[in-house]
């Protein structure tokens, strides 16, 4: 477990640079977007992925590791939309990488405990299934959006964007880490 703790701060890393990168280029223009458009917003990456593993090519520079990093920061914002709700208002720097850390850290104690009880079942995963699982998670997630978040057992829509940030991560390490596995 050690090795996956390791393996996820990385490619935490790796979303944390792009995010501060997004911040200093457009700040947080993303404030002003409903959590339903996030979704959106990640279906479309998700969407994209899934036609990169069917076709194997992309026409576009961005790979499919770019798209997962992009589910991983549109989830951490979405959840801090959620939080905060949609504004025009933009947030001080240092107080959005803030809230962007603590959501990322609250997905990997998600991940941990989950993770402790399945036994690091993913690593034995396809890439493609976790692509598969996101997209069904934006389903889930769009259905509890169009009931105003009311839900009769399930879980919220904090929790399927929690579960994108892990099957995203999840991809990630595999693709960044598949000689180790």
């Amino acid at each position: 477990m050690k090795k996956t703790k390791e393996q996820y701060d990385h490619v935490i890393g790796l979303c944390r640079e792009v995010f501060l990168k997004k911040m200093k280029d457009y700040g947080t223009a993303w404030r002003i977007l409903r959590p339903s458009s996030m979704t959106d917003q990640i279906f479309i990456k998700a969407q994209r992925i899934r036609i990169i593993e069917e076709k194997g090519v992309a026409k576009i520079e961005e790979d499919a590791r770019s798209e997962f990093i992009g589910i991983i920061n549109y989830c951490a914002l979405a959840l801090i939309q959620l939080e905060l709700g949609a504004e025009e208002e933009e947030l001080p720097y240092d107080r959005a990488e803030a809230l962007y850390l603590a959501n990322l850290e609250q997905a990997k104690k998600l991940m941990l405990d989950k993770n402790h009880d399945y036994g690091e079942a993913w690593r034995q995963m396809r890439i493609s299934s976790f692509t598969d699982l996101i997209l069904m998670k934006i389903k889930r997630t769009k259905q509890i959006e169009d009931n105003q978040g009311k839900t009769l057992i399930s879980e919220g829509v904090d929790a399927n964007y929690m579960d994108m940030i892990n099957y995203s991560v999840f991809a990630l390490i595999k693709m960044e880490f598949e000689t180790e596995l």
